[in-house]
């Protein structure tokens, strides 16, 4: 795209950020003043500055607590992979316990009927020496046998009580982690109900100048990022599965945030974006937080469009670059899945998931 059409994409993406209410989970802030009440006289300006501060608190609260919902669902679906695993492998080593019993047990048997004399006092009671020669082989590889039958039994008792171990400890875990789940879950929809609850008070006109001071905000931000001259260092052309992952992401616009959700008919904002990559044939790690920690780390100059922008100094929050200053993402409870300027919060870094 040349720069003159960038330039004017740059500037529509300002103006996107000026008229559309971004939805991001805030930082937390300092303690508001008392929420104004639905009265017949409107909430300052003061008031409902200190009303927006609680709520990004409380909407950042809840992506943090369903980072940690999401990744307590990634670990608990990983477990129980591996207890299904485990469990195929105790079921094929009772087996072959069994199979190895018989064989013993067939041995003794065989030994009995023979008269109960093992193979090497039959070879000392022999006359021929031929017959003896013969005997002698014969009981080596008896020997030898017998000592393989009881290394492997031995073996198998082993791996069956080490995997009964490891079945029993990957339960425990598994359990912690519903017990997390459950927890996180609690704390998403607590968050969740102060903030409708918090917004469910406010009058009409309160409600549009709130809108209004958010849409100000955002607009703020991305006038002065853009401002920076930034994207005259940002060049980076999308790879041919960036291209993918960006389709994916662009193709959802419009549908609902919901926490937890990975597609297909809502999303929250690391469902969108690794549904995406993983869409392009490129997984990546459920989790915002992981997928700052895990996938490679690029300079902002460099990025390119696919790449993931994570934001708050916590990760709290992900979305994917378009190219142009414009990001997609699945902004909170209460919007859907939308166009914002990059800039228009806190950026904590850039990641590359096909680096």
């Amino acid at each position: 795209m040349g720069a003159g059409k960038r330039g004017l994409f740059a500037t529509a993406v300002t103006v996107v950020c000026a008229v559309t209410v971004l939805a991001a989970p805030g930082t937390a802030f300092a303690s508001p003043t008392p929420t104004p009440s639905a009265s017949a006289t409107p909430a300052s300006n003061k008031e409902l500055e200190a009303v927006q501060a609680k709520l990004d608190r409380l909407y950042h609260d809840a992506a943090v607590a369903t980072d940690s919902y999401n990744a307590a669902e990634e670990q608990a679906k990983t477990q129980s992979a591996a207890i299904v695993d485990l469990a195929k492998k105790i079921v094929k080593s009772q087996q072959r316990l069994d199979e190895l019993k018989k064989r013993a047990g067939a041995a003794a048997a065989a030994q009995y009927r023979g008269g109960g004399l093992p193979d090497e006092a039959k070879l000392l009671l022999s006359d021929d020496p031929q017959e003896f020669l013969d005997g002698a082989g014969r009981v080596l590889e008896g020997q030898r046998a017998t000592k393989g039958l009881i290394a492997e039994m031995t073996r198998t008792q082993q791996d069956l009580q080490q995997y009964a171990a490891d079945a029993s400890a990957q339960w425990k875990k598994l359990e912690a982690n519903r017990k997390a789940k459950d927890a996180a879950r609690k704390k998403i929809k607590k968050q969740i109900a102060q903030a409708e609850e918090l917004q469910g008070r406010l009058q009409k006109e309160e409600k549009e100048r709130l809108a209004k001071l958010e849409q100000e905000a955002a607009y703020k931000a991305q006038t002065a990022w853009l401002d920076s001259g930034i994207l005259h260092d940002i060049n980076g052309k999308a790879s041919e599965e960036g291209k993918k992952a960006v389709k994916f992401a662009t193709d959802q616009i419009g549908k609902p945030y919901v926490w937890g959700a990975e597609g297909p008919k809502s999303y929250d904002c690391s469902g969108l974006t690794s549904q995406a990559w993983l869409d392009a044939g490129h997984p990546i790690p459920r989790t915002s937080q992981e997928q700052w920690k895990q996938l490679k780390h690029v300079d902002i100059k460099d990025m390119r469009p696919g790449d993931l922008i994570i934001y708050f100094d916590d990760a709290s929050h992900v979305a994917m670059y378009i190219g142009d200053g414009a990001i997609v993402h699945a902004p909170r409870p209460g919007r859907t899945v939308t166009i914002a300027g990059a800039g228009s919060m806190p950026i904590l870094g850039v990641v590359r998931p096909d680096a």
